[in-house]
């Protein structure tokens, strides 16, 4: 991959992160302030982990993300609560996913519906992201996910994609959607070099039974993990140099899925950065 590009990507990381006990203490002895940190909400948990270590971590001077699930919130008034909360610490940019919770905890079912509330208190938050489907989504038809998209467009700044491994499916999602005139610029994500002894140890530590969905879901990820010579993040971004740098593509930067393996991931992208000259 063309160096220019590549470090142009790994300059414009964004770190997800779950909200365990020791994740602060990872990002202040791991993570540079100059890198985004977004923090995932669990349908086990609720929001309260998320709002709780975003205000710890924006309070240490990071630029942080919240997740915020519209099938985790309640209802207009818990949407108002939680965007003040926001503010108040803060943060001017959320994630919207429609999230995972089964059933909803309150009147949302999808991201739209959040996203015209935003809409209509004003515009809390300077930047919104919304979710990509560059893999086909088990349960969305995937002309759905992109049209998905468009209707979000107007109330969205930008969209993360969900993880893909296969560069020919990336580049051709994100030929796809500039050709529906999605003109959203794109955080491309990227799974980090993750161990899968550690990724298994993680996905015990969230919980019974939303370890028990998060392996049932994902089971293909361990498989390409455990594969002697079957991930590595360099490799996909090598593969995918011409798809993510085009003009056209609209790619804005790396949002790299940590697992919570927060040291290794920003030890990789500072080992990469030095390999390339920057």
């Amino acid at each position: 991959m063309g160096a220019t590009g590549l470090r142009a990507l790994l300059n414009s990381v964004r770190y997800e992160v779950l909200p365990a006990q020791a994740t602060e203490d990872k990002v202040l002895a791991h993570v540079p302030r100059d890198v985004v940190v977004t923090v995932t909400a669990s349908p086990v948990k609720g929001l309260e982990p998320t709002l709780d270590l975003t205000g710890r971590l924006a309070a240490h001077g990071y630029r942080v993300v919240p997740h915020v699930p519209a099938r985790l919130l309640r209802d207009d008034v818990h949407l108002k609560e939680v965007t003040a909360r926001l503010r108040e610490a803060g943060v001017d940019d959320v994630f919207v996913p429609a999230g995972d919770s089964d059933p909803p905890a309150g009147v949302y079912d999808g991201a739209l519906p959040v996203l015209r509330g935003l809409s209509e208190l004003c515009r809390p938050f300077t930047r919104v992201g919304v979710t990509g489907y560059p893999e086909s989504h088990p349960l969305i038809h995937d002309d759905i996910t992109i049209q998905a998209m468009w209707d979000k467009r107007e109330h969205a700044t930008y969209i993360v994609s969900n993880m893909c491994f296969d560069p020919r499916v990336l580049g051709e999602w994100l030929v796809r959607i500039r050709h529906r005139d999605i003109t959203l610029p794109v955080h491309v994500g990227v799974a980090g070099p993750v161990q899968r002894a550690k990724l298994l140890a993680m996905a015990t530590k969230i919980g019974v039974g939303e370890s028990t969905r998060f392996l049932t879901k994902h089971a293909s990820w361990f498989m390409r993990f455990a594969t002697p010579g079957g991930y590595a993040p360099e490799r996909l971004l090598t593969r995918t140099e011409e798809a993510l740098t085009s003009p056209s593509a609209g790619v804005a930067g790396l949002h790299l899925f940590t697992f919570n393996q927060i040291a290794e991931t920003e030890r990789w992208r500072r080992a990469l950065l030095d390999r390339l000259g920057g």
